[in-house]
């Protein structure tokens, strides 16, 4: 519901949320609420947040002939940099080398129900009675600019996603320097920064530091979110905890360079923004053209960061993902990838994939290794043609006696890169993102395709449309193993568009390729990948609806990758895949046991060598896949909480899923070493996630009514204390166990 009150007040607002933006004296936007739903606002309500008596001293005046007004006292819903308020803004424009301070005053507001899907660019979408959009038109007069500021409700959520757009009413060329999206405006520092950074293999760990006075930011430069930062930040109140309190989240619908920070003023005031990143980025708009922002989404929660994950869950699931995977189940794969890195022929797959049918396995997904003369990572890119040693009968004939076992099939394409020796290459010199000097960085021995030239996009979607058509493709796993350096395009240069272009225009190439290949096998499912997690965000989720997270599958590692994932984004975009022991990334020894127990959370995989496995690890992977099947939805779209803080130094990991009517949970307990002398009981805090009223059998044993459990807690497993040699359940290290509820009529 979008309220609008003299004109001057735009109450956005739904069951759960109120975001309220005023026009200011000097015909500026501020926002000066996001929390709680208010209903009903008087209009003493509206004068008490908006009426302003004083300055604070040592700033600018605004006007000259008003003493109390400056922009340093106000929230700024799309602040401007140096016209009385000196904190980074969001919008930085110039016109032959001339800044300008802009002025954008309100004109008009406009609001629309409903919001399509388009797979041109990735963007919230939902229903008329789902969604709601204010437009707010503002006018820069004296230098001819027009600026849209879109803000959209949805019917059940606290989100609000914000973009705008410019729009170059002038005669003359205009250059866009900055242009962030997403504007959050708090009034106290007493909130915690938390980001979720780390590193190939080690991706998406959480980091939480206080806010003072100064500038807290992260990003990415590399051409992608990136395995360091990601694009999910939180702010969460000090007093907040798992389950009670205020946090606040944003992310960006977008892939490519971006900038996420929080500023702190001298009066604790605080502006969060994101945005593409401004570093690398400038932007010409010529007279009449326009220019808009990716999407940025806000995220209000009253209940902890378990509510905040929460919101964004369902949010994901609803208004950004495909709908059709709601109810589509994800199948268990099978990767060849660590059971035979680059050395297989088709009898081996071909064994692989008998052996993964029998286990209950359902999707082949042949990884790389496939194409050209790929016998090792150093050729071959960008020549999507099956290797005819390797697959003498041809694709289509192999795809065949996979479906003819009852199998999908899936393949792996790395699209975005090229290897030196490609006969691509050799036809198309100038494909290359390259400078025209001669030295040339390589990362994993393979360059990166030129993907803002539109004719680079189309060669290789006429490659992989082949390849799907002839293989009856299902299934496909989308790689990019490494990052854009020295980014320079020979064909902007060709077209006379200015180089900082490319970043963005890069990623626009990729959103077209992924259009194209949906608009053309709209059931296919792309799991988005790149060297693992270096483009976990929600441009990427827009069209895949799972991602490899990390290209380590160690268990003991993925505890921590999936807590900090599962923190902003659903347990149904986290593809697991159980592996090796020891684990070929990290050479740690585990039992198969524990790597299930850490796998089973989300879309299943494996990615082992099935003709080596014991008769014993058969009948576990096959009892773990008729588990799996017959809890599938719960696994992968139940209710996912944090049942125990995850911080880097906490030995003991608990996690559970829950069904939204409360009917049917399954926990999850890790411990990551032994400890000496453990106590020989302690219970596990349960949330309020059960119906106290009912009673829930534990693992077919005792049946506990749910306030019983919620109250007392939930026993754990017995650890071994050095004596309890009949009677301990764990010992060891990276041990793991699973708790069944199920609502049981006592």
């Amino acid at each position: 519901m979008i309220e609008q009150l003299n004109n001057r007040i735009f109450h956005i607002n739904n069951s759960q949320v109120s975001f309220i933006l005023h026009v200011m004296q000097n015909g500026q936007i501020e926002q000066i609420y996001y929390g709680k739903s208010l209903h009903g606002l008087s209009v003493e309500e509206i004068d008490y947040l908006v009426t302003d008596q004083n300055k604070s001293a040592g700033t600018v005046k605004f006007f000259e002939d008003d003493p109390n007004f400056t922009l340093t006292d106000h929230p700024q819903a799309y602040p401007v940099y140096g016209s009385s308020d000196f904190k980074e803004g969001a919008i930085e424009l110039s016109s032959n080398q001339t800044p300008y301070y802009t002025d954008f005053r309100f004109v008009e507001a406009t609001t629309k129900k409903g919001k399509e899907r388009n797979l041109k660019c990735p963007a919230a979408y939902g229903k008329e009675e789902e969604t709601e959009t204010l437009s707010l038109r503002l006018v820069d007069q004296e230098r001819q600019l027009e600026l849209i500021l879109h803000y959209t409700l949805f019917c059940d959520s606290t989100a609000i996603v914000q973009s705008q757009t410019l729009i170059n009413q002038s005669e003359t060329d205009l250059q866009i320097h900055r242009m962030l999206s997403g504007v959050l405006n708090l009034s106290t520092k007493a909130y915690d920064f938390t980001h979720f950074s780390g590193a190939w293999l080690k991706e998406r760990h959480e980091k939480k530091r206080p806010l003072e006075q100064g500038v807290v930011a992260i990003g990415s430069l590399k051409g992608a979110s990136s395995h360091q930062h990601n694009p999910f930040i939180r702010l969460e109140h000090q007093n907040s905890t798992l389950d009670q309190g205020e946090v606040y989240g944003m992310n960006l619908v977008y892939s490519g360079n971006f900038l996420a920070q929080a500023e702190v003023d001298e009066w604790d005031k605080m502006r969060v923004m994101i945005g593409i990143h401004p570093t690398q980025f400038t932007w010409t708009l010529a007279p009449k053209e326009s220019f808009t922002t990716p999407e940025a989404v806000l995220m209000y929660s009253a209940a902890g960061t378990n509510g905040l994950a929460k919101q964004f869950t369902h949010f994901i699931e609803n208004y950004l993902i495909d709908r059709q995977w709601q109810n589509t189940p994800r199948p268990i794969v099978f990767n060849n990838w660590e059971a035979t890195y680059f050395d297989f022929t088709e009898e081996k797959l071909l064994s692989l994939a008998t052996i993964g049918k029998k286990l209950g396995m359902e999707c082949f997904v042949l990884d790389d290794g496939w194409f050209g003369k790929r016998n090792n990572d150093r050729s071959s890119l960008g020549d999507w043609t099956p290797d005819k040693q390797k697959f003498p009968h041809g694709l289509a004939a192999f795809a065949t006696k996979l479906r003819n076992m009852g199998l999908q099939f899936g393949m792996w394409f790395e699209p975005e890169m090229i290897s030196p020796d490609s006969q691509l290459l050799e036809k198309h010199t100038d494909w290359v993102v390259r400078h025209p000097f001669s030295r040339i960085s390589v990362g994993r021995g393979q360059y990166v395709l030129d993907f803002a030239n539109p004719a680079v996009v189309e060669e290789i979607y006429e490659q992989m449309a082949k390849i799907i058509e002839e293989t009856n493709l299902t299934y496909i796993k989308w790689d990019m193993n490494r990052n854009i350096t020295e980014a320079y395009s020979a064909y902007l240069e060709k077209q006379g568009i200015h180089q900082q272009e490319f970043f963005h225009r890069y990623v626009q190439g990729v959103y077209t390729l992924y259009g194209k290949l949906l608009t053309s096998f709209p059931d296919l499912l792309i799991e988005g990948c790149a060297g693992g997690g270096g483009r976990y965000d929600l441009g990427i989720l827009f069209y895949s609806p799972q991602i490899w997270p990390s290209d380590t599958s160690d268990g003991l590692e993925r505890l921590s990758i999936l807590s900090g994932t599962l923190a902003g984004y659903p347990l149904s975009s986290f593809s697991n895949h159980v592996s090796a022991s020891p684990n070929h990334q990290v050479l740690r020894d585990t039992s198969l046991a524990f790597r299930q127990d850490v796998a089973m959370f989300g879309p299943l995989g494996y990615e082992l060598d099935l003709l080596a496995l014991t008769e014993d690890e058969i009948q576990q992977i096959s009892d773990r896949i008729t588990f799996y099947k017959a809890h599938r939805h719960l696994l992968t779209h139940g209710e996912f909480l944090q049942i125990l803080p995850n911080h880097p130094t906490d030995n003991e990991i608990c996690w559970g899923v829950f069904s939204h009517d409360r009917s049917e949970a399954i926990i999850g307990y890790y411990q990551k070493s032994a400890r000496a002398n453990p106590a020989a009981k302690a219970y596990l805090p349960l949330p309020e996630c059960l119906n106290k009223d009912s009673y829930y059998q534990i693992n077919q044993k005792e049946t506990i009514n749910g306030n019983f459990l919620m109250n007392v807690g939930l026993k754990k497993p017995r650890l071994f204390n050095g004596v309890n040699h009949t009677t301990y359940q764990l010992a060891g290290d990276c041990q793991s166990f699973i708790y069944h509820l199920v609502e049981r009529r006592k």
